[in-house]
């Protein structure tokens, strides 16, 4: 049994103790007749513990949460009913001359009928409403789990998508830097192919984890940017910056990728002089990512300018570090620049 039902069943049957040590706690010290406690206290506490548990297991499923509510209030009034007038028969057959010389007069006038059923009748209610009470907080809470449980899932879908995507996406684009050497440097093209295949087996067999240690993804990206650098002429210049020391920080696995590869994308150009800027620094749980690179805009016609990479890094960025972190890009003159802070803790 799990232990959460062991808690469960211990807590019931606590509860039950407490409430049949009741009439011996309240009248400590004092005098005691047994069978005005088992007539006064403990057949009415078997009544309703019987109310309490066919509410509990049976009743309140079958009828109150299936929308039977008619049935529901006339098999407990039914049922009330029964207990009030067998408690009656019980007391009058069995205890009636035990409770008469409890009482010291025997010719004692008992309250109006109305009223000993008013007041046990309030008393039956009891474990009844109760019984609602923690039905309907279970089934509220099973829903409530069950709904996170949902969100979590298709969270977890969406990410599994959106991670799938990158990588053939990846692919794609280092493809069509090897393609462009192959006729130009075919030893540089060898080289680029044996660091992609590097670069593939990261992502493929290292990034299925939830968080990966920082100081991975950014041996990853110098990798990249190396394998980048071979197809860029001279005109091109690639400065980058990241922390030396191992920083213990885990992150998200390939949330910077798509910046770096945004700027070989669109921030090279083959006639023109060209500068991308990486640098990466930390601070406590804090990562600060800076990009800058040269825009040239793709031609309308160009579809491997689609910024599916920017697409898929701010979705990620929303549904990982939801309220941790801070993107900013935006082109000013014939510079982009990118910044992403992410909160780590």
């Amino acid at each position: 049994m799990p232990n959460n039902k062991k808690i469960k069943v211990l807590s019931h049957l606590l509860t039950w103790l407490v409430l049949f040590s009741m009439p011996y706690l309240l009248s400590y010290g004092q005098s005691q007749d047994i069978n005005r406690i088992i007539a006064r206290f403990w057949i009415p506490l078997v009544f309703s513990a019987i109310i309490f548990y066919c509410n509990y297991f049976v009743l309140i499923d079958r009828f109150l949460f299936t929308k039977k509510t008619v049935w529901f209030i006339a098999t407990n009034a039914i049922s009330i009913a029964f207990f009030l007038f067998l408690k009656e028969y019980i007391e009058g057959a069995f205890f009636q001359e035990f409770l008469q010389k409890s009482s010291g007069d025997t010719n004692a006038v008992r309250p109006p009928f109305k009223m000993i059923i008013y007041v046990q009748l309030v008393s039956y209610m009891a474990p009844l409403l109760f019984s609602i009470a923690i039905k309907t907080t279970q089934r509220w809470v099973k829903t409530e789990a069950e709904r996170k449980e949902a969100a979590n899932f298709k969270l977890q879908t969406e990410l599994q998508h959106l991670h799938y995507q990158l990588q053939p996406h990846f692919f794609f684009n280092s493809l069509n830097n090897i393609y462009a050497l192959v006729d130009v440097s075919p030893d540089q093209a060898k080289t680029s192919i044996h660091s992609l295949s590097k670069l593939m087996r990261y992502m493929l067999y290292e990034t299925n984890v939830e968080l990966v240690p920082l100081s991975n993804e950014i041996d990853f990206m110098k990798k990249y940017i190396d394998l980048m650098k071979l197809r860029v002429t001279d005109k091109t210049v690639v400065n980058y910056s990241f922390p030396d020391k191992e920083t213990g920080i885990k992150i998200a696995p390939l949330l910077f990728i798509s910046l770096i590869e945004n700027a070989f994308k669109h921030g090279v150009s083959a006639s023109k002089e060209s500068l991308i800027s990486i640098t990466m620094t930390c601070d406590n749980n804090t990562i600060l990512f800076k990009i800058e690179n040269d825009n040239f805009p793709k031609k309308t016609d160009d579809k491997s300018g689609s910024g599916i990479g920017l697409q898929n890094l701010e979705k990620r960025l929303k549904l990982l570090y939801a309220g941790k972190h801070n993107f900013k890009a935006f082109v000013e003159g014939n510079r982009f620049s990118a910044t992403l802070k992410i909160e780590t803790a």
